[in-house]
């Protein structure tokens, strides 16, 4: 796999995370290197961590994983969306809360947003990828894209912070709607 090839995977498989940094980047009051690292370190690792399970188990579980990954995206993207839209009618405005940075809060917008990965790294097995350094690159990727996410999301919503958490959690919605779509089909050009 030459270098343009998998640096457009890469781009491709961080995009998800990056659209839920920019959510997460939404709801901040101030942006400190800690939630850079911390929102870059979770979708960073999963994003790498992902296609290698997925090329190590390979052919054996292929066919189950790509038969339902799809719905567990999505599932924790609706879930986390719709909590995201209820929080946002909320009348809780003497304590205005940050994004939360916590492993319950992060793991599943991580998990959700990597799980793509996992076939990707079924496919690497097929293709006889060298599969060290193809994971390291998509985790980096994803790492400072992830990063930029969260900054760019703070310079937004610090504009529109009334309406941040709601058009945070429409995007995952919608993330989610995506990933289930592409999936299932419906949008055989992506």
């Amino acid at each position: 796999m030459n270098f343009f090839i998998l640096l457009a995977l890469a781009i491709g498989l961080s995009m998800d995370a990056f659209a839920v940094s920019v959510c997460l980047g939404l709801s901040v009051k101030k942006v400190t290197i800690k939630r850079l690292l911390v929102a870059g370190l979770y979708f960073g690792i999963f994003q790498a961590v992902m296609p290698l399970i997925g090329y190590i188990v390979a052919s054996g579980f292929a066919d189950m994983i790509i038969t339902f990954d799809h719905f567990i995206a999505f599932g924790l993207l609706l879930f986390l969306g719709g909590k995201m839209i209820f929080g946002s009618f909320k009348k809780d405005e003497a304590t205005e809360k940050d994004a939360s940075l916590s492993p319950k809060h992060m793991l599943p917008l991580a998990i959700a947003t990597s799980i793509d990965a996992l076939a990707v790294g079924v496919s690497f097995a097929f293709l006889q990828v060298n599969i060290i350094p193809a994971v390291l690159f998509i985790g980096i990727t994803t790492f400072i894209l992830s990063a930029a996410g969260v900054k760019i999301g703070s310079i937004f919503g610090a504009k529109f912070k009334s309406k941040a958490e709601l058009l945070g959690g429409i995007i995952l919605i919608l993330i989610g709607t995506n990933i289930l779509l592409e999936h299932l089909g419906v949008f055989p050009w992506s």
